[in-house]
């Protein structure tokens, strides 16, 4: 069962929490040459990357240079000639590259994370044989082609047309717009509107080459402005029968999946760019003086840098647990994917703010990398999923499980998902299918062998687990079936489902960190309170980290709980229909 879905009905599910995932030992030996190798490649190039933001290009010879590194083949199998990674030790790598260049990243993960993921979701041996071993090379580089002009979030509503020949194949024609890797792809994973039984989306492969196929010029950005962003046109593209994906009619299937299984590559890709801003603006902190001491010295540069280790801390444990659900196979992930994507993203955001703050007018100017980062990391919260339809969507599968624990709501909640809003897949047969029924509301948990540096964290995460499900309960039997239009509401049940789902990750990951190497590798293995040594150093670190996230939470928590009955959503509303008739702001001082 899905964690979040579980707490929401008042379920800690411990065994799937603790004690935190640990890469495997295969992925670590590749990543300490592989970790090394990057940094070799990539540290000279700092000036370079500037000067390619710039220019708005990445030099062939530079993806030449990915290539040879091994770059594209990062999560393909062995056997097509990658080199096999797990989605934790992928997340890592994309981590290190991050630290770098958010293009470098994002020429990489296109490719891997949603440019060929459905191929390897779904492809069959044919066409895994026919295309891994040049995708795994990077004689291929892959693209992602959803979005269109006009659908954005809504998926649903692409207009690309695939029509079926007598002969199985098909003839594409349509437009995508804003395609990473648009302009050096040469295979694309397409998604068109198809006159299928099974469904309204097929996906497709398929490649550059083939007549018809062709990419506009490079986008103009605000940010990730080395990586090729266009537009990429299908003018009667002949799609041969061997190279739909999955099924006909599934492709809405398809992409959610992609998307779902692609998002540790997004998270893991912020932590990075979270810690190298933590670095420098602990270097600022150390170098910069004011009054005749270090800034650094200041309680409010000092707050600003303990939030940012916290917020980057709590990232990563999130996006690291995800991967170890996909890595171990869970079947329903969808909902905790969406939230580290969320978390990462928007701490990602916090932290250029506040690395920049503290460079003060030095990170405002150009020859400092705090201005590219903060344009870098803000499409974060846009693309994959805006986070605005990412939470409607945490919301609405939580309640949907935990109205199916209520008998006299069911008929309701599946009134609410056989109609849900349009989107980014968020309430598709995708989700449904995978859910569970829940039972359990309102009894108290007790997390097992919780140390004691971290029993009242714990207690915090009980109580309010308990406390989300009876909120829960209340708006599902307030409002039926209207509670899918009451965004107001269901983006507090997302927050609190995003604090609860984080704050557990975090937790989980500093009783390991608190505990000494033999203990923590002990099967069932108590608390290191007792152990010499064991609360010192990182380890005593990550327990503050652990309580410094919990008591935060805590408070949003309460503050989202109190505002689902007291609010002034209603006066909002009329305000923003107010303006939205006017079209502008319509008052003035004269």
């Amino acid at each position: 069962m899905s964690v979040v879905k579980g707490l929401m009905t008042g379920r800690i599910l411990e065994e799937q929490l603790f004690p935190y995932p640990q890469l495997r030992d295969k992925d670590r030996e590749v990543l300490g040459a592989m970790l090394d190798a990057i940094d070799q490649f990539l540290a000279p190039k700092h000036a370079d990357f500037k000067r390619w933001d710039r220019d708005a290009e990445q030099p062939a010879e530079f993806i030449q240079g990915l290539r040879d590194l091994g770059l594209f083949g990062l999560i393909i199998p062995e056997e097509h000639g990658g080199i096999g990674l797990s989605n934790a030790a992928y997340a890592r790598v994309l981590s290190q590259s991050s630290s770098h260049d958010s293009s470098v990243t994002l020429t990489i993960g296109a490719h891997s994370s949603i440019g060929m993921k459905g191929l390897l979701l779904f492809g069959t041996d044919t066409q895994k044989t026919r295309y891994l071993p040049k995708l795994a090379s990077g004689e291929m580089i892959a693209a992602f082609c959803l979005t269109e002009s006009g659908s954005g979030s809504d998926a649903a509503s692409i207009r690309t047309r695939a029509d079926k020949n007598e002969d199985g194949s098909w003839t594409l024609n349509g437009e995508k717009i804003w395609i990473t890797n648009g302009g050096i792809a040469d295979l694309y994973t397409v998604f068109a509107r198809t006159a299928s039984p099974q469904g309204k989306i097929t996906a497709f492969i398929v490649e550059t080459a083939w007549p018809g196929v062709s990419h506009g010029p490079h986008e103009d950005k605000m940010g990730i402005r080395a990586s090729s962003t266009t537009a990429v046109s299908f003018a009667d593209v002949r799609v041969p029968a061997d190279n739909v994906l999955d099924l006909e009619g599934k492709g809405f299937k398809v992409a959610m999946a992609i998307l779902n299984n692609g998002r540790t590559g997004l998270g893991g890709g912020a932590v990075g760019g979270m810690k190298t801003l933590i670095a420098l603006s602990s270097n600022q902190a150390q170098t910069r003086r004011q009054f005749e001491q270090p800034i650094g010295d200041f309680g409010l540069i000092r707050a600003k840098i303990s939030q940012m280790t916290v917020d980057c801390f709590a990232a990563e444990s999130a996006v690291y647990m995800v991967a170890h659900y996909i890595d171990s196979e869970y079947e329903d992930y969808s909902v905790e994917a969406a939230i580290s994507k969320i978390f990462a993203s928007e701490a990602l955001q916090r932290g250029a703010y506040e690395a920049l703050q503290i460079a003060a007018g030095s990170g405002f100017m150009r020859d400092y990398p705090y201005e590219q980062i903060a344009r870098d990391c803000r499409i974060l919260t846009i693309f994959e999923g805006t986070n605005e339809v990412l939470r409607l969507y945490i919301a609405l599968s939580a309640l949907k499980d935990l109205g199916k624990s209520l008998g006299e709501l069911k008929a309701a909640v599946d009134d609410i998902f056989n109609h849900p809003i349009k989107g980014f897949g968020v309430l598709t047969d995708y989700a449904r299918r995978r859910s569970t029924r829940a039972t359990g509301v309102g009894r108290d948990k007790i997390l097992a062998q919780m140390p004691q540096s971290l029993r009242k964290t714990a207690a915090i995460y009980e109580r309010y687990t308990v406390q989300a499900a009876r909120a829960s309960e209340a708006l599902l039997r307030k409002f039926g079936r209207s509670i899918a239009d009451q965004q107001h509401a269901l983006k507090r049940i997302a927050d609190i489902a995003i604090d609860l789902f984080v704050g557990l990750c975090v937790t989980s990951r500093a009783v390991a960190l608190a505990k000494g190497p033999a203990e923590r590798d002990a099967p069932g293995a108590p608390g290191a309170q007792g152990r010499p040594g064991a609360q010192s150093g990182q380890g005593a670190q990550a327990v503050t980290i652990a309580r410094i996230f919990a008591r935060q939470a805590k408070r949003r928590m309460a503050e989202n709980l109190r505002r689902l009955e007291r609010n002034e959503d209603e006066e909002v509303n009329q305000l923003a229909g107010f303006i939205l008739d006017k079209g502008r702001y319509p008052w003035d001082v004269i």
